[in-house]
């Protein structure tokens, strides 16, 4: 449905970017999503090279097997079985082309009329530049990090643009509910690059194109936590932020988090309800050209934590959670035979999978190659075994197996298939 050539002419369906959110769907199923699509063929800079690409989400089958596999004790097998476009029941507003340099076509997606639905996409003009960037009737979305519901029927999705969190039906991948996040995270004037977003245009709100990063669910399925990739334009360097949100009532809370080592953060995973693990990463690695240097993982929690709502301006004197590092993913890596010019520069999916026969817990690590596998390589799938006493205090994700949730995808289909008949029938 979207083979068509984009406006840069990079074909619409493109596989590429799985990393930049990565979720366990339960079993050896995950959900990964690209994020705005392939920009790394430069044609147009007044939208940053950005395409009507319609956003959507992957479901992969990932076989893991006690194999060696080169240096490695496993085999790891992924085989894509789903592509989910992602849609809005109500219209939503697409650039106009008149911000392009020079100018552009209309970003609606032909798509839409065919379907008659409202897709979002990755072009960056795709805003109402009377309001916000909070405005949930923007078409461009940026997906940056997915969870998946306790009872398996939707999704999760944290984006940059706005930034936004929304929740998506699985099943269609329509929208079905928006959050509202701190007003102090938006930008109040929007433009299709980042340096018409930023300083001195905007001084309050995320930082062009550096938006919720990184998205978590407790294990209960109750509280989403996501995670800014990098300060706000009122906020100190280093100095980032985390909210909380009660997805029953839609209450928020922020905390702070300072940055040890990394530029940025790109995810944060749940290990139970108040502790969770933090991705620090540099831009270096393979796609910047040069070696890795800092890929790191913090342990952090919530509990006792001190919620910064108030705080206009976050400082190196503003409380932020404890934390300490878990894992050094790059020194792993080394270990495995990796040299820092072949690991991925953007580490930036997190998920825990399904434990392995022994009783070890699996960690997954993904990256974004950008949709450019010429210059930062293919799209990597780590995992890593972390022994229970490592992480006592984990608590899995309760998701349906992707079975049950298959059974309940065809039981819907059969409802819709006998409305559709009695229907005729009448």
């Amino acid at each position: 449905q979207t083979a068509g050539p984009l406006e840069n002419g990079v074909a619409g369906n493109l596989l590429g970017g799985l990393g930049s959110g990565f979720a366990w769907a339960g079993g050896n199923t995950f959900i990964a999503t690209p994020d705005r699509g392939p920009n790394a063929t430069a044609y147009n800079a007044g939208v940053a090279d950005t395409t009507s690409y319609i956003t959507r989400f992957q479901t992969i089958d990932f076989n893991l097997q006690q194999t060696p596999s080169g240096g490695l004790p496993y085999t790891l097998t992924p085989t894509l079985t789903a592509t989910t476009l992602m849609s809005s029941a109500t219209p939503l507003t697409y650039g106009s082309g008149s911000l392009g340099t020079p100018a552009l076509p209309n970003g609606t997606p032909a798509l839409n009329a065919t379907n008659g639905t409202n897709y979002f996409t990755g072009r960056s003009d795709g805003f109402n530049s009377a309001l916000p960037s909070s405005n949930p009737n923007n078409a461009r979305l940026d997906p940056e990090g997915v969870r998946v519901s306790a009872d398996g029927k939707s999704i999760f999705v944290s984006d940059e643009y706005g930034p936004y969190v929304y929740q998506f039906d699985r099943a269609t991948g329509q929208r079905i509910n928006s959050f509202a996040l701190p007003g102090n995270l938006a930008v109040a004037v929007q433009g299709p690059t980042t340096a018409s977003e930023g300083s001195p245009i905007n001084s309050t709100g995320r930082v062009g194109n550096k938006g919720m990063e990184g998205l978590a669910i407790t294990p209960d399925g109750k509280t989403l936590v996501g995670i800014m990739q990098a300060p706000l334009l009122q906020d100190n360097k280093n100095q980032i932020r985390i909210v909380t949100i009660d997805i029953a009532t839609g209450a928020t809370k922020e905390f702070g988090y300072r940055l040890t080592t990394g530029s940025g953060v790109s995810e944060i995973v749940a290990i139970n309800d108040h502790e969770f693990l933090v991705d620090e990463r540099d831009g270096n690695g393979l796609g910047a050209g040069n070696a890795a240097s800092v890929k790191q993982i913090f342990k952090i929690d919530l509990n006792g934590a001190t919620d910064i709502s108030g705080v206009t301006n976050m400082t190196s004197s503003t409380p932020a959670v404890s934390k300490s590092l878990f894992l050094d993913v790059r020194q792993k890596l080394n270990l495995a035979g990796i040299a820092d010019t072949a690991i991925p520069s953007k580490i930036e999916g997190l998920a825990f999978g399904a434990d392995l026969a022994d009783g070890r817990h699996t960690l997954w690590v993904a990256n974004d190659n950008d949709f450019d596998p010429a210059n930062a390589g293919d799209n990597m799938f780590y995992v890593f075994a972390v022994d229970a006493a490592d992480l006592p205090t984990f608590q899995a994700q309760t998701v349906p197996e992707p079975e049950t949730y298959a059974m309940m995808l065809a039981g819907l289909a059969l409802l819709g298939f006998t409305a559709r008949r009695r229907k005729l029938q009448a």
